[in-house]
């Protein structure tokens, strides 16, 4: 597994920061585990930079003129998408999502190498953009950042960022209508052409039934359409499944949920000048003293809530994973998904950057038992069937062994890896773990976290909290941390220690 190419200044050192969450939210979207997506992300992520690099050089020893690529983020998605096609042609398929596999050895996916003018119109006005235009539209709709946060990164006026975010959706509208009358179309795509740009211009056109049946069974003209529609709040899912293809309207509402919640808890993405660079430590600083601020307000009100609360799972409550969480969405011109079918966000999530029904399953703030104290076990509405294994006799061998991986760490922050074999069936599990150095758990996935204080506790998903004896469960994370990064200690498993692997 290649290792993250280093920052060569305090720029890039900022677009690290920025991009690396995005690159490995869809990622994970791509792989079918947690460690695949790992390592995806971070080949991805280096193949990306060297492009970035090479066409910023190429930009500089040129004439001034600008280089006809993507920004910076959705050039690292493609990045990511174009090697898990590397992969599948490699004989590393398995290790993709299934429904990606098929996208990848299909006609749609073939579009994004083929010939240019046969390439989705919103990749090619992205294109056409100037770059400064290009990153601020995809940071105010893709990423869903607030406008002020993204004036202040790209330094623009606060005051008219609105005014100019709305100029630029009007330059992307014209390339994207350009770029479809250039694409190759047949006599009917054609004849509908300048009916469509004209039905889509105004809120309160509607579309001739002619017109809506050939939408219905053209994808390049639906996904022009999807484009065109500026008024309808269509843009941001056009504009990211015109770039990434397979997997964009999910990518989006995981990229929705995550602005949210780091903006929630005073996280900021990315180096922001106002508040210190990660690099030196200072924006982490902040960060800290002002999260648990937060951490320590929500937890108390949330404690007593779910002290009042059944433990356990319900009836009703489903361990399998629903498909509208992993579907291929492959057009712009779809529906966005709802909070109940969409794609959640690493960040906002239990972090799992596959998605659940119920949205991303961001760090939750329930009750987390002290170290010393026995688990509660599942009580009131708690399914029947609902097992826990008994505790280990004395001087008897562990019931779970657990490995932690340190995937990645950066200045103030880092990913890791646990997988928990354990020797007994479960029903639902809960892990423990103690961190000494002051580590915070910021994202999760594959389980729901809480931190009390050193103590963090992952609960498992809706989708993988059956496990069977001898078999594996794990989750990932990304935290920050200071000075110091030991690894974790005293791992449990529903409350009774694991060994160490």
């Amino acid at each position: 597994m290649p290792d993250l190419p280093s920052p060569q200044d305090a720029t890039e050192a900022a677009l690290f920061s920025e991009c690396w969450d995005a690159v490995l939210s869809y990622a994970d979207l791509c792989t079918s585990g947690s460690a695949a997506a790992a390592q995806l992300a971070r080949e991805a992520f280096a193949q990306g930079i060297r492009e970035v690099r090479a066409a910023e050089a190429g930009t500089v020893r040129g004439t001034g003129r600008r280089s006809s690529r993507l920004p910076r983020i959705p050039l690292l998605l493609t990045a990511v998408r174009g090697t898990a096609a590397a992969w599948e042609e490699a004989g590393q398929g398995h290790r993709l999502d299934p429904d990606l596999r098929l996208w990848l050895h299909s006609d749609r996916a073939a579009r994004y190498t083929g010939p240019p003018l046969e390439r989705p119109v919103a990749l090619r006005a992205l294109r056409d953009l100037q770059r400064a235009d290009a990153e601020l539209l995809w940071l105010a709709e893709a990423e869903a950042l607030p406008l002020p946060l993204v004036a202040r990164r790209l330094g623009l006026d606060p005051e008219t960022a609105a005014e100019e975010l709305d100029q630029v959706r009007g330059l992307f509208r014209d390339r994207c209508h350009r770029n479809h009358l250039d694409s190759p179309m047949d006599a009917e795509c054609r004849s509908y052409a300048r009916l469509l740009d004209a039905v889509t211009r105004s809120p309160a056109s509607d579309a001739p039934d002619d017109l809506s049946r050939h939408l219905a069974t053209c994808a390049p003209c639906a996904e022009a359409a999807a484009c065109l529609r500026l008024h309808d709040g269509g843009l941001p899912g056009a504009l990211v499944g015109g770039v990434v293809g397979w997997g964009g309207l999910a990518y989006l509402e995981r990229r929705r949920r995550a602005a949210e919640v780091r903006l929630g808890t005073g996280h900021r993405d990315g180096a922001d000048p106002e508040h210190g660079d990660p690099a030196d430590g200072t924006a982490g600083a902040r960060l800290a003293r002002h999260g648990l601020l937060a951490a320590a307000v929500l937890v108390s009100g949330l404690a007593l809530t779910v002290s009042l609360m059944p433990f356990g799972d319900t009836d009703a409550e489903s361990a399998v994973r629903p498909d509208t969480d992993r579907r291929s969405v492959t057009g712009p011109g779809l529906p966005p998904p709802t909070a109940s079918a969409g794609a959640p966000s690493p960040s906002a999530s239990a972090a799992d950057p596959s998605g659940t029904p119920a949205g991303p399953r961001k760090p939750s703030a329930e009750h987390t038992p002290d170290r010393d104290e026995p688990a509660p076990e599942p009580q009131g509405t708690s399914s029947a069937t609902a097992t826990v294994a008994p505790a280990p006799a004395p001087g008897g061998p562990p019931s779970c062994r657990v490995a932690y991986d340190l995937v990645n760490q950066w200045p103030d922050g880092f990913q890791a890896t646990v997988t928990v074999t354990t020797r007994e069936p479960l029903d639902s599990w809960r892990v423990g773990f103690s961190f000494r150095d002051g580590q915070r758990v910021r994202q999760m996935w594959d389980a729901t976290a809480s931190q009390d204080g050193s103590r963090v506790t992952a609960t498992a998903a809706d989708y993988n909290r059956t496990v069977p004896a001898g078999a594996e469960l794990a989750f990932g994370f990304l935290a920050s941390w200071r000075g110091t990064n030991s690894p974790p200690s005293d791992f449990t498993l529903n409350g009774r220690p694991c060994a160490k692997a």
